[in-house]
């Protein structure tokens, strides 16, 4: 019986293992969900606040808003903590209510395929899955992130940054092109695999037309050797048209790297390169 009492007393000591490690969470984020209004979907947003925006009641902060949310909010959050820390980051999930046997066959992020796409194609080999959504989905994050993000956090509306990678940086390009006031910079990585006729047929005439403050800076690793000539050619293109909308490009490639592992550099460069954006704007 004592033998028995004592295991009893020690049990809960057994399994603490188990029962009694933390989950860890990036201090200073928050996740909230928010709903699609035109298109009656749920999202979540995971906004990184910088360590000292509670002691700054008087400041407002730019922004930087990222597609692929779980996938960059760590990448981002450090890369913005050790170069440029006065910043906001706004990570927008996939689609939170998508159909649980489309779940079960795509995986979680099954949403992207439609979200990020333009090209509004027919898959007989995917008949499931809307593509060509884009349209969709930018007028959801003027409509319902913007106008949260801005009523909620001290912001700089005008100091808006889009961080896409892959897929990501695909609905970049189509942002960039079709509404290219949604954002003063735009961080596109590797985000081309086809020729780009079809996005410049839908130029804004913004870009040619009003002189604007808007930035670019697009990558590839240099192993990526299907996407690299598609990002030139897009770059070459920004280039000779000499939008007045646009006023810097810069294209970088991640020496040695392939395209997943190129991920990294891209977060690294692009948050200095903001910041040294902020510091220009400021002489």
């Amino acid at each position: 019986m004592k033998k028995i009492l004592i295991f009893l007393f020690l049990l809960p000591f057994f399994n603490v293992g188990a029962s009694e490690h933390k989950l860890y969470s990036i201090p200073g984020t928050q996740v909230i969900p928010i709903k699609d209004t035109i298109s009656n979907k749920q999202y979540e947003l995971l906004i990184k606040l910088p360590n000292n925006y509670e002691k700054n009641k008087d400041k407002n902060y730019p922004v930087v808003y990222f597609t692929d949310a779980v996938e960059h909010i760590e990448l981002l959050s450090s890369a913005s903590y050790m170069i440029w820390k006065d910043v906001i980051l706004v990570g927008i999930s996939w689609q939170k209510d998508i159909s649980e046997d489309l779940r079960q066959q795509y995986g979680v992020h099954v949403s992207r395929y439609m979200d990020y796409t333009f090209k509004k194609t027919v898959s007989k080999k995917h008949p499931k899955i809307k593509f060509g959504l884009a349209d969709k989905h930018l007028a959801f994050i003027r409509k319902d992130v913007f106008k949260f993000v801005e009523s909620n956090y001290r912001t700089e509306p005008n100091n808006r940054t889009y961080f896409g990678f892959s897929a990501g940086g695909v609905f970049g390009v189509y942002a960039l092109m079709t509404q290219p006031d949604s954002f003063k910079n735009y961080i596109l990585g590797s985000p081309l695999d086809e020729k780009v006729p079809t996005l410049f047929a839908q130029e804004h005439a913004a870009l040619k037309n009003t002189r604007s403050a808007i930035n670019v800076l697009t990558s590839y690793g240099e192993l990526e050797e299907e996407v690299a000539p598609f990002v030139e050619d897009f770059v070459s293109q920004l280039n000779n048209k000499k939008y007045k909308g646009i006023a810097s490009i810069n294209n970088i490639i991640a020496e040695s790297y392939g395209h997943s592992d190129s991920s990294p550099l891209v977060a690294a460069y692009g948050m200095r390169w903001l910041k040294s954006l902020q510091a220009k704007s400021k002489e």
